[in-house]
């Protein structure tokens, strides 16, 4: 069976930390591959789950076996980003090998459903947290309390 790795973090990664971020991400992901992880779900969102969205599509220009799935809280997260931002969106979209959307709308619990949805799936967890509180903290303790280790990256920066 194919092992899973999901990933969590913050929108905003300082432009300081951008770059050591990205090389430990995509270390961390090619270790993973060589332990036979293949399956890789990110969450769709700006900052981390971006950075983490192409990494895996990085990866998988080398290992087409490599999955990125992708569970959205719902299909039009992106209308208000800025244009860069969705062309960066849409090529992800392009690229993975399935999405997986927490609702066909916003609804108020359409993040937290989707940030379940990531680690219910996942045999381990990537994440970037340096807060104490947020969607980021709660998908770490949702991962923690269903027996999915965490692996925060955060720390090595």
């Amino acid at each position: 069976m194919n092992k899973r790795c999901c990933f969590t973090g913050h929108r905003d990664i300082p432009a300081g930390k951008y770059v050591k971020t990205m090389q430990l991400l995509r270390q961390h992901i090619l270790r993973l591959y060589t332990e036979g992880y293949t399956v890789f779900n990110a969450g769709g969102a700006l900052g981390f789950d971006t950075m983490a969205a192409q990494a895996v599509l990085k990866l998988k220009e080398t290992f087409p076996q490599v999955q990125l799935h992708l569970y959205l809280p719902y299909p039009r997260q992106s209308e208000k980003w800025s244009k860069a931002d969705k062309a960066v969106y849409e090529h992800i979209l392009q690229h993975c090998d399935k999405v997986t959307y927490a609702a066909p709308e916003y609804t108020p619990g359409c993040m937290n459903n989707r940030n379940r949805a990531l680690v219910d799936n996942a045999d381990l967890c990537i994440a970037y947290c340096t807060e104490t509180t947020g969607g980021t903290v709660y998908t770490m303790n949702y991962a923690l309390d269903n027996g999915v280790d965490v692996v925060n990256i955060a720390m090595d920066i």
